[in-house]
């Protein structure tokens, strides 16, 4: 009973997690009005890296963060990172994957705005890295989601990384 009950509490958790992803990719490519305006949409001509990396970044990598900013092949590889993540955490599926490719997200995230505002070193950024790597090792795509089939694939069960 105890493991069931936090098996679902994971699974909510990859779910929660998986939201803020998808939603964040979808604000930004259709401007739906919470961070990002329908002018600054992806899909009308936007960048979804310029204002976070060039007016939020700060601390030692600042130079670097501004000059990506706003660059096509940022912008395609933040969408795609946030497209990919949101769906592999809905669904439960690439757990693997998509623990390597949000931390590395998240990790390059948190050292745009070093140090961070409320703490010496750590912030949500970090939390979310983490989290993200236990969701995989707990395997919490197999409730609530589709990791147990995907995980019987042949495709899978050739490249296992995919889990």
């Amino acid at each position: 009973m105890r493991a069931a009950a936090a098996d679902y509490v994971w699974a909510l958790v990859r779910l929660s997690l998986g939201w803020i992803f998808l939603w964040a990719f979808l604000d930004k490519l259709f401007g739906l009005g919470h961070e990002t305006t329908s002018k600054q949409a992806w899909i009308n001509g936007g960048h979804p890296t310029y204002g976070f990396l060039k007016h939020a970044a700060k601390g030692p990598l600042k130079g670097f963060y501004n000059g990506i900013a706003g660059t096509a092949w940022a912008d395609w590889l933040f969408m795609l990172a946030l497209a990919g993540l949101g769906i592999a955490l809905i669904l439960g599926i690439g757990m693997r994957i998509a623990a390597v490719a949000g931390t590395i997200l998240c990790v390059m995230m948190w050292s745009t705005v070093l140090p961070p505002e409320n703490n010496v070193f750590m912030d949500y950024r970090l939390i979310f890295a983490l989290v993200i790597i236990g969701l995989a090792l707990v395997e919490a795509g197999d409730t609530l989601g589709l990791g147990r089939p995907w995980g019987h694939t042949a495709l899978v069960r050739h490249l296992p990384i995919l889990k």
